[in-house]
């Protein structure tokens, strides 16, 4: 099916398939909130990712280890009420699908009934195929994640590129093929070389979601704090600025701070008025005695 690019329907699992085979790029971006997802739906994003990357740019965590299924699903809720077009897709933070596939259902569950999400999003390869595919088999759509996966920065001794070695691209090309088998609609590919990305988004059947993979996969995704640049304490190389909104953000705190202070806010225009007839029976009644008119 043709899937044109303007279309109003809801973009699902089937709508991404399509985009691959008839090399339609995707797009995705995150969002955490019900504003941002309300913008997000009305510029025609295909997918919105609400990512556990808000323990970070929204919590104020180190990194992504900190994040909770409630921290996680209060977000998830909010975005699912903001966007009706997007396809949706919440991130399991670490922890909740690890430690048995009974548990990462429950919790995959959880994303779709209560979040509002249309899919999850589980970061590793062949260590979490046998969770996926019993995630898939209960009903829940699945979106892998290999190259750099944050949940993993300490085994992987920092936040790091990934698959720069000719083992290491073999092995996670293997990894990117189990997924496929076991279930995954879509693969996140994060940090890794472009020709890699490319090498393994030629050889799946389902698509490939870059950031910072290069030009080759088959969608992209930034974190929408990055793009908007709300968010200075990290930048990673992928990262491409679209604005500055946080020097704007302080600009009109000190601007506000400085109208407060010196009493041009609020001004008459940003006031509410009582009737002069009004104001004078308040004052008499108050008094208890006729209040001259100032007419």
């Amino acid at each position: 099916m043709y899937v044109s690019p303007n279309s109003p329907e809801k973009v699902t699992v089937s709508t991404l398939q399509a985009k691959k085979e008839h090399r339609q790029v995707i797009t995705m971006l995150t969002a955490y909130d019900y504003p941002t997802a309300q913008a997000l739906d009305r510029v025609d994003i295909d997918a919105i990712l609400v990512g556990d990357s808000l323990g970070m740019v929204v919590l104020g965590y180190q990194n992504t280890l900190s994040v909770t299924m409630e921290d996680m699903l209060h977000h998830c809720k909010a975005v699912s009420r903001g966007a009706r077009r997007c396809h949706l897709v919440g991130d399991m933070p670490f922890m909740s699908y690890q430690v048995s596939a009974p548990e990462a259902i429950r919790n995959a569950g959880r994303f779709l009934q209560e979040g509002g999400m249309d899919a999850v999003k589980l970061e590793g390869g062949r260590d979490v195929a046998a969770t996926i595919e019993a995630t898939i088999a209960a009903g829940i759509p699945v979106m892998g994640h290999l190259g750099l996966t944050p949940q993993s920065v300490h085994k992987l001794g920092g936040l790091k590129v990934q698959g720069t070695s000719a083992e290491a691209a073999r092995r996670l090309l293997e990894d990117a093929l189990i997924l496929e088998r076991a279930g995954c609609y879509a693969i996140v590919l994060e940090a890794i070389p472009d020709r890699v990305a490319e090498l393994v988004s030629e050889r799946l059947n389902i698509p490939t979601i870059g950031i910072g993979a290069g030009a080759h996969c088959d969608g992209q995704v930034l974190v929408t704090h990055d793009l908007l640049g709300l968010f200075d304490q990290f930048t990673p190389k992928f990262a491409k600025k679209y604005a500055d909104l946080q020097s704007e953000m302080m600009q009109a705190f000190r601007d506000y701070v400085a109208d407060v202070t010196s009493h041009r806010f609020p001004s008459a225009e940003h006031c509410y008025r009582i009737g002069e007839e009004e104001f004078r029976a308040l004052l008499e009644s108050l008094e208890g005695k006729t209040v001259p008119s100032r007419a």
